[in-house]
């Protein structure tokens, strides 16, 4: 059983203090690796590992081709001003090859979990010497696999997989017992940046999340180009979270005048504290209108878009 800590009860630096320790210790002479996506929670552990190691932290970003537009450089340049150094690997060729033709939600997020832990972070840990994995892991991942809401791609102990036996290294998550809200605190309180700190999050499977059936290069630039539109018109909400999501089905719409056989975004965006629970964001019309014509005029094929107001539970704040 993990011992949750309210974002209201923590000390901030007690807590970076105690897991600094913990990381010395666990580690001891040896060498660790971490993988930074960009957002707060793998930010957070990113800069509490270069606390407790220094060099012997080899902080990488996978480039899995299903990442947002620029993200690689623009999360590798906030770190180089922190003076952390940040590998770029590119992986996608993996990914793609490991998603062909999957289309049931479930079986996406084990290749990606398999892909990555076992075959992309197996090599480099074995490349590297590094006998731990560093990785944000916090408590809404633990209850929503446990739980059966979904698989999150980076719980295993609490599943019964030991990640030793299975991928030949050890797990340290030191935010597990921490919610997003307690983790903003957290990444302030280390020297976050606002724009890394106050992020919107973003699933561990990336924008394989937000395409519902197969996944492929062309399917993921169109969200992509979705995505860019809909962070960029809601980030002044002040949500938890926004998003646009590919369907699967094509649909009938028109443009100039002929019938034109195309696809539907949806997008979605949520007012949240944990995630546990969410709300729509009760947007305007004209914010709405405004987002439906420039998804359709700038991302080639969408004929569509419609926009989720169905709170969480039922609906759950990723598709995927």
């Amino acid at each position: 059983m993990i011992k949750e800590i309210i974002a209201q009860e923590i000390n901030t630096e007690r807590f970076i203090n105690e897991k600094v320790e913990e990381i010395k210790r666990a580690v001891g002479d040896g060498m660790a690796i971490n993988a930074l996506s960009g957002g707060v929670d793998s930010s957070a552990v990113t800069m509490l590992g270069h606390r407790a190691l220094g060099k012997r932290l080899k902080t990488v970003f996978i480039e899995n081709g299903l990442m947002r537009e620029g993200e690689s450089e623009q999360v590798a340049g906030f770190f180089q001003k922190l003076g952390v150094t940040v590998e770029v690997v590119d992986a996608s060729k993996e990914f793609f090859s490991a998603l062909k033709g999957i289309v049931d939600p479930e079986e996406k997020r084990e290749a990606i979990t398999q892909t990555f832990y076992r075959n992309v972070f197996g090599r480099m840990v074995k490349e590297s010497g590094a006998k731990y994995l560093l990785q944000g892991t916090i408590l809404t991942d633990v209850d929503e696999t446990v739980a059966g809401v979904k698989r999150q791609h980076n719980v295993f102990e609490q599943l019964g997989i030991d990640p030793l036996e299975t991928f030949g290294y050890r797990i340290i998550e030191p935010l597990i017992q921490l919610r997003k809200d307690g983790v903003r605190k957290i990444g302030k309180a280390l020297g976050l940046p606002a724009e890394l700190f106050e992020r919107i999050p973003f699933p561990g499977p990336a924008l394989a999340a937000r395409v519902i059936g197969v996944v492929t290069p062309e399917r993921i630039e169109t969200v992509r180009k979705a995505t860019v539109i809909v962070e960029r018109l809601l980030k002044s909400t002040g949500s938890f979270q926004y998003m646009a999501i590919l369907h699967e089905d094509r649909v009938t719409g028109m443009r100039d005048g002929m019938r034109d056989f195309g696809q539907q975004i949806e997008v979605r965006c949520w007012d949240s504290v944990d995630a546990r629970t969410a709300t729509p964001t009760q947007l305007s019309f004209e914010i709405l209108k405004t987002l439906a014509s420039q998804i359709i005029r700038d991302v080639p094929g969408i004929v569509s878009v419609t926009y989720n107001i169905t709170p969480k539970p039922p609906s759950t704040i990723e598709a995927i």
